[in-house]
Protein backbone atom coordinates (compact mmCIF):
# COMPACT_ATOMS: atom_id res chain seq x y z
CA UNK A 1 0.00 0.00 0.00
CA UNK A 2 1.18 2.98 -1.08
CA UNK A 3 -0.68 5.30 1.22
CA UNK A 4 -2.06 4.60 4.32
CA UNK A 5 -5.59 5.84 6.13
CA UNK A 6 -3.81 8.13 8.52
CA UNK A 7 -1.90 10.47 5.76
CA UNK A 8 -4.43 9.90 3.08
CA UNK A 9 -5.74 14.26 3.15
CA UNK A 10 -2.24 15.15 2.62
CA UNK A 11 -2.49 13.45 -1.41
CA UNK A 12 -6.16 15.09 -1.86
CA UNK A 13 -8.10 18.38 -1.15
CA UNK A 14 -11.34 17.07 0.49
CA UNK A 15 -11.45 17.22 4.15
CA UNK A 16 -13.62 15.05 6.39
CA UNK A 17 -16.51 14.87 6.75
CA UNK A 18 -16.08 14.70 2.49
CA UNK A 19 -13.12 12.19 2.28
CA UNK A 20 -14.13 8.93 -0.13
CA UNK A 21 -10.88 7.26 -0.49
CA UNK A 22 -8.76 5.69 2.77
CA UNK A 23 -5.86 4.35 0.92
CA UNK A 24 -3.83 4.64 -2.37
CA UNK A 25 -2.68 1.10 -3.23
CA UNK A 26 -1.60 1.41 -6.74
CA UNK A 27 -0.16 4.66 -8.53
CA UNK A 28 1.08 4.40 -11.91
CA UNK A 29 1.36 6.87 -15.06
CA UNK A 30 -2.15 6.22 -16.42
CA UNK A 31 -3.78 4.62 -13.39
CA UNK A 32 -4.42 5.30 -9.52
CA UNK A 33 -6.13 2.53 -7.17
CA UNK A 34 -7.79 3.44 -4.20
CA UNK A 35 -9.80 1.81 -1.12
CA UNK A 36 -12.09 3.06 1.17
CA UNK A 37 -13.78 1.11 4.11
CA UNK A 38 -17.44 2.77 4.09
CA UNK A 39 -18.45 3.34 7.64
CA UNK A 40 -21.82 2.91 8.45
CA UNK A 41 -21.69 6.98 9.59
CA UNK A 42 -20.24 8.04 6.19
CA UNK A 43 -22.39 10.78 4.89
CA UNK A 44 -23.31 9.00 1.53
CA UNK A 45 -24.92 5.79 3.73
CA UNK A 46 -28.52 5.46 3.39
CA UNK A 47 -30.35 2.68 4.30
CA UNK A 48 -26.91 0.46 5.19
CA UNK A 49 -25.79 1.80 1.15
CA UNK A 50 -23.36 3.86 -0.09
CA UNK A 51 -25.50 5.71 -2.43
CA UNK A 52 -24.33 7.23 -6.20
CA UNK A 53 -23.55 10.47 -5.55
CA UNK A 54 -20.86 8.57 -3.18
CA UNK A 55 -19.68 6.34 -5.37
CA UNK A 56 -19.34 9.34 -8.14
CA UNK A 57 -17.31 11.09 -5.30
CA UNK A 58 -15.02 8.21 -4.54
CA UNK A 59 -14.02 7.85 -8.28
CA UNK A 60 -13.18 11.72 -8.49
CA UNK A 61 -11.19 11.56 -5.13
CA UNK A 62 -9.41 8.36 -7.01
CA UNK A 63 -8.65 11.19 -9.49
CA UNK A 64 -7.65 13.67 -7.39
CA UNK A 65 -5.15 10.89 -5.13
CA UNK A 66 -3.37 10.80 -8.86
CA UNK A 67 -2.83 14.48 -9.32
CA UNK A 68 -1.85 14.84 -5.23
CA UNK A 69 0.73 12.09 -5.69
CA UNK A 70 2.21 13.53 -8.68
CA UNK A 71 2.51 16.97 -6.90
CA UNK A 72 3.54 15.44 -3.37
CA UNK A 73 6.52 13.77 -5.86
CA UNK A 74 7.51 17.45 -7.03
CA UNK A 75 6.96 18.73 -3.92
CA UNK A 76 3.99 20.56 -5.07
CA UNK A 77 0.71 21.60 -3.02
CA UNK A 78 -2.19 19.39 -3.49
CA UNK A 79 -4.29 21.30 -6.12
CA UNK A 80 -7.88 21.46 -6.45
CA UNK A 81 -9.41 20.05 -9.43
CA UNK A 82 -12.95 20.34 -10.17
CA UNK A 83 -15.58 17.83 -12.38
CA UNK A 84 -16.59 19.49 -15.29
CA UNK A 85 -18.58 16.28 -16.63
CA UNK A 86 -19.88 12.96 -15.96
CA UNK A 87 -21.04 10.33 -18.59
CA UNK A 88 -22.20 6.99 -19.02
CA UNK A 89 -22.63 6.67 -15.62
CA UNK A 90 -23.69 3.03 -14.32
CA UNK A 91 -24.81 1.75 -11.15
CA UNK A 92 -24.66 -2.03 -10.99
CA UNK A 93 -25.03 -2.35 -7.11
CA UNK A 94 -24.94 -0.24 -3.83
CA UNK A 95 -22.24 -1.33 -1.83
CA UNK A 96 -23.30 -2.17 1.53
CA UNK A 97 -21.87 0.09 4.87
CA UNK A 98 -19.40 -1.82 6.81
CA UNK A 99 -17.23 -3.09 3.93
CA UNK A 100 -14.53 -2.23 1.48
CA UNK A 101 -14.52 -0.75 -2.05
CA UNK A 102 -11.71 -0.70 -4.11
CA UNK A 103 -11.96 2.19 -7.17
CA UNK A 104 -9.80 2.10 -10.36
CA UNK A 105 -9.32 4.62 -12.70
CA UNK A 106 -7.65 4.62 -16.03
CA UNK A 107 -6.66 8.28 -17.65
CA UNK A 108 -7.99 7.87 -21.24
CA UNK A 109 -6.98 11.76 -22.17
CA UNK A 110 -4.57 14.37 -20.71
CA UNK A 111 -5.01 18.03 -22.60
CA UNK A 112 -3.63 21.06 -20.39
CA UNK A 113 -5.69 21.19 -17.50
CA UNK A 114 -8.53 18.77 -18.33
CA UNK A 115 -8.20 14.84 -18.02
CA UNK A 116 -10.79 12.11 -19.13
CA UNK A 117 -10.63 9.15 -16.68
CA UNK A 118 -12.91 6.20 -16.62
CA UNK A 119 -13.26 4.92 -13.07
CA UNK A 120 -14.71 1.54 -11.90
CA UNK A 121 -15.75 0.65 -8.08
CA UNK A 122 -15.28 -2.89 -7.69
CA UNK A 123 -15.87 -5.10 -3.90
CA UNK A 124 -14.24 -8.09 -4.17
CA UNK A 125 -13.44 -7.99 -7.79
CA UNK A 126 -17.42 -7.38 -8.30
CA UNK A 127 -18.34 -4.11 -10.64
CA UNK A 128 -20.20 -2.27 -8.45
CA UNK A 129 -20.36 1.31 -10.80
CA UNK A 130 -18.37 2.92 -13.59
CA UNK A 131 -18.47 6.04 -15.30
CA UNK A 132 -15.99 8.63 -17.24
CA UNK A 133 -15.55 11.77 -15.86
CA UNK A 134 -13.89 14.75 -17.10
CA UNK A 135 -11.69 16.77 -14.62
CA UNK A 136 -10.13 20.27 -14.51
CA UNK A 137 -7.16 21.26 -12.75
CA UNK A 138 -6.90 24.60 -12.77
CA UNK A 139 -3.29 25.59 -13.58
CA UNK A 140 -1.28 27.80 -10.62
CA UNK A 141 -0.68 31.23 -12.36
CA UNK A 142 1.36 33.74 -10.07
Amino acid sequence: MLVQKEDIINYIPQRPPMVMIDKVIVAEDKIMRTGLHIEPTNVFVENGRFMPPGLMENIAQTAAARVGFIAKQKNEPVPLGFIGAVKDLEIIQLPEAGTDIETEIHITHEVFNATVVHGRVFQNNILMAQCEMKIFVPTNKN
